[in-house]
Order: C-alpha cells, then sequence, then structure tokens
C-alpha cells in the first residue's frame, strides 16, 4: 500500500517538473514578444523634436512649464508611458521624475502624427547650491535605447528639493497633439 502513494508523489513531481519547463518556455516567448512590442516603439530618430515655446518661469520660486512637441516622421509606432528627461550643468546629471498624477495611456502615432508632454520646473536661485544651473536637456522614448541629446536649457536655474542632483521638476505623460 506504501508504494502507491510514493509512486503518486513521485509522478505529480515529475508533471510539476514538466510545467515548469513548459512555463520557461512560455515566458520565453512572453520577452520575445515584449521585444516585438518594442519595435513597434517611436525611435528617437524617427521624429522631429521641438522643445519650446515655454511659458518660463520669471524669477526663483516661481514655476515654468516647458512644452515637448514630437512629430513623427517615420512608420506607425507606438507611446506608451513616460519620457526619460536628463538636466545636464557643468558636471552634473539630474534626471527629472515622473509626474504620476495620471495614468499613461498608448498612443498611436501615423506618420506625421504628434504627441506631446510638458516638463514642470521651479525656478532657482542664481548661484545657489541648491540650484542646477542647467544648460542642456536629453530625451529618450520608452522602447528606445537610443537619446536626443544638446537641446539648449535656456530657463534659468532649477532649484533642487534637497541638492541641485535632485530637481525640483517633473514630466507628464504623453499626450496625443495636434487635430
Amino acid at each position: 500500500m506504501r508504494a502507491l502513494p510514493i509512486t503518486v508523489t513521485a509522478l505529480a513531481a515529475a508533471l510539476l517538473l514538466t510545467a515548469c519547463d513548459s512555463g520557461g518556455s512560455d515566458s520565453g516567448g512572453k520577452d520575445s514578444g515584449s521585444k516585438n512590442a518594442d519595435s513597434s516603439a517611436c525611435r528617437i530618430g524617427d521624429v522631429k523634436v521641438q522643445v519650446g515655446p515655454a511659458n518660463a518661469a520669471p524669477a526663483a520660486g516661481d514655476t515654468g512649464n516647458v512644452p515637448v512637441t514630437l512629430t513623427n516622421r517615420g512608420a506607425q509606432c507606438t507611446l506608451k508611458g513616460f519620457p526619460g528627461v536628463m538636466l545636464f550643468a557643468a558636471g552634473t546629471t539630474a534626471t527629472v521624475p515622473e509626474d504620476r498624477t495620471a495614468e499613461p495611456e498608448k498612443l498611436t502615432l501615423a506618420k506625421g502624427g504628434t504627441a506631446s508632454f510638458t516638463l514642470t520646473y521651479v525656478r532657482g536661485k542664481e548661484g545657489d547650491a541648491k540650484s542646477l544651473a542647467a544648460t542642456s536637456l536629453k530625451l529618450s522614448l520608452p522602447g528606445d535605447a537610443d537619446n536626443l541629446e544638446d537641446f539648449t536649457w535656456s530657463y534659468g536655474p532649477v532649484q533642487g528639493k534637497r541638492d541641485a542632483d535632485d530637481p525640483d521638476a517633473s514630466v507628464t505623460a504623453f499626450q496625443q497633439a495636434g487635430d
């Protein structure tokens, strides 16, 4: 009688191991699927980027908004999530955090289609150690490892929350733009 429970236990263990092996193959298929999904992601090299015109913060402590518009020049592509935005100053790089007050939507951009996002920041004091004297910004798109560099930042220093590496700024999710 003891042989039957041991045989059943061994058979169940073998089935579980086989199921785990199949699950691994399925997740591998899912990884391939996500790579395929990334292949439809908009590529920074295929979009025209316009930064501004901005509603710049006029004085320290004021809030400014910098709209960024993307126009797709390539094949249909998708945007989902948030852009990557980094501010640069002499020897310092600061990543602008995402504004999580709204859930990002998946946008499909046909050739010529446009989307936008907004970078909001608090202007810092000139020469203050907690302010980032930003001179340029870099953008990246979700699903695209390439970055587009050298957009000039001419909107004054950005106030830091704790220090200059932690900007008092945020970036919204992509929104459909245009007609």
